[in-house]
Order: C-alpha cells, then structure tokens, then sequence
C-alpha cells in the first residue's frame, strides 16, 4: 500500500550523498535552516509547516510518484533511469562541482578497437544507469548484455567491454585511460512533486514559492551588489562604465547635486570596475554579496 504524506504538512525530499552539502547550503541562501546531520535521516528544518526526509537522489523520484515526500530534488538521469510519473517544477542547475550538467557517457579503454556504439554488440557494458542504457542500445538495434555497477565503474572498462558513467570533468576518465565514444544523456538538478500533492492549493503554493527562492539563490551566485554616490553633472560618464547590459537604479540624494547609484554585478567585474569608477568621481562605493536575485 503506498504511503501519503499528511495534507497538514509539506514533506521535501533532500538527496543524500554527493549532492547533499550543495542543496543544504543552496535552501540556506534561500531562506530555510536545515540542521543535517551524518546519521539523522529526518533532519529538522526551521519552517513549522515542513519537514525533511533524506534519501539518495537515485531513489527520490519513485518515493515522489508513491507520495512517500511530496517534492524534493533529484537528477533528471535518475529521473529517466525510474521512468517516474512526477510534475517537473523546475530546473535548478548546480551540481557537486560545476554549475552546469553532468553527462553519461559510453567510455572504452584507450587501446579497444571499439569506434562506435554498434561496435559493442555482443559484449558486455557496466553502469548504474541500466534501464537508460538498454534502451539507448535497444534504440541502435545493439544486442548486448547492460550489467549493473555498484561503483568504481571506471575500474571495470577493461574487465568488461566497456561502461556508461558520468562525469563532470572527464578527469576520472582520462585517469583511468578510458575514451568517450558517445554521450547517452545531460542531466540537471530538477525539483520535483507528486501530482497529488500538487492538487493541494496550499502545498502547491508553497512549492512554487520554494522554486522562486532556490532559483533566486542560484541565480544570486558569482554576483554582487554595487552603491556608490556620484556628483549629479558626472552622472552619464560613470553610468558609460557601467556594464551595458545592466540597468543601475538612480536615486536622487537630500543634496540637489548629487545621485546615488546602484547595480547587481558580476563578481568578476567588480574588481576592474569599482577603480575606474573611482577615479571617475564617484565616492562612497560599497559592494556586497547577495543571497537572491528574483527576476
């Protein structure tokens, strides 16, 4: 019998494992205090209408479609791998170690003669994404055996015929002196939910809010906040110095012959820009980090 989460309570799915400190500081910028611990599994969090479950990401989606938590975050890899029936909220790119996808990959040692998928026919491939993968080849017209990995997948390509692994920067593959030959799949951070939970208004509401504010934290990352105050009739000048693309807010000071200025940065920007503005007149300047960008 499948489990339903209580209608009086909103129940977020934190994946454990890899991506679990990430997400942990990504809810912090957004505003939700979530004391994790290495051995609690139902960490506290400080919104009297959650709580919290902890499960790996590869099992989140199906404790989601059975309505075991009512939303988490989860890869759209194991999402795919589960074949869950879940409404995607929305993409929240970040991951381990770059803010940008992760890739499965068919990988071969260096040394195979192996060119190209159909020439794996009749061998044996190692991977945890295993239903994605037998599809991939059934979808080539490739006969082969798709075994599962538990881990060290990489270690594996030269006892098998090949793996399907991901990675984020191919260093673990070019360690291991394995060759990309195709990409399987790019994946995400996707928030998700259960359909019935979303037929809840107040549930609905307050994911849709969550989704707001973790996007504004990701969105807020590598930037900064810029004020400075500026003489009224050097006004055009610091604005041409300004980025192009960015419109700065001017706000007219209690003296008639000044303004002040401010603008959301990109970090790297900032240390070339606050000089020039400087020395072109403007005073006052301060910069500050930023926890969300809501746009």
């Amino acid at each position: 019998m499948t489990h339903k989460t209580p209608e009086d309570r909103l129940v977020l799915g934190i994946p454990k494992g890899s991506l679990q400190n990430s997400t942990l500081d990504l809810f912090d910028r957004a505003g939700y205090q979530i004391t994790a611990s290495s051995r609690s599994l139902a960490p506290p969090i400080d919104d009297p209408m959650m709580s919290v479950m902890m499960f790996r990401a590869q099992e989140m989606a199906r404790y989601i479609e059975d309505g075991v938590i009512d939303f988490g975050l989860t890869g759209y890899d194991w999402i795919c791998e589960n074949g869950a029936d879940v409404a995607e909220i929305c993409e929240l790119v970040y991951a381990k170690q770059q803010r940008k996808p992760v890739q499965w990959v068919l990988a071969v040692p260096e040394e195979s003669d192996v060119q190209k998928p159909e020439d794996l026919a009749g061998g044996i491939i190692a991977t945890e994404l295993v239903n994605v993968t037998r599809k991939y080849f059934a979808d080539k017209g490739v006969d082969l055996k798709v075994e599962f990995s538990w881990g060290a997948t990489e270690v594996k390509a030269r006892m098998l015929d090949g793996i399907v692994d991901v990675t984020e920067t191919g260093s673990s593959l070019r360690a291991n002196k394995l060759r990309v030959i195709d990409t399987l799949l790019e994946s995400t951070t996707r928030l998700i939910a259960n359909k019935d939970a979303m037929k809840i208004d107040w549930k609905r509401r307050k994911i849709e809010d969550i989704a707001m504010l973790l996007k504004g934290a990701i969105g807020a990352r590598g930037k900064v906040g810029l004020k400075m105050n500026v003489p009224s009739p050097l006004l055009a000048e610091i604005v041409r110095l300004l980025p192009a693309e960015k419109s700065p807010t001017v706000s007219q000071l209690a003296d008639e012959g000044w303004v002040a200025i401010e603008v959301i940065l990109e970090e790297s920007v900032e240390r070339e820009l606050v000089p020039q503005l400087k020395r072109a007149g403007a005073t006052g300047i301060i910069t500050y980090p930023l926890n969300k960008v809501i746009h």
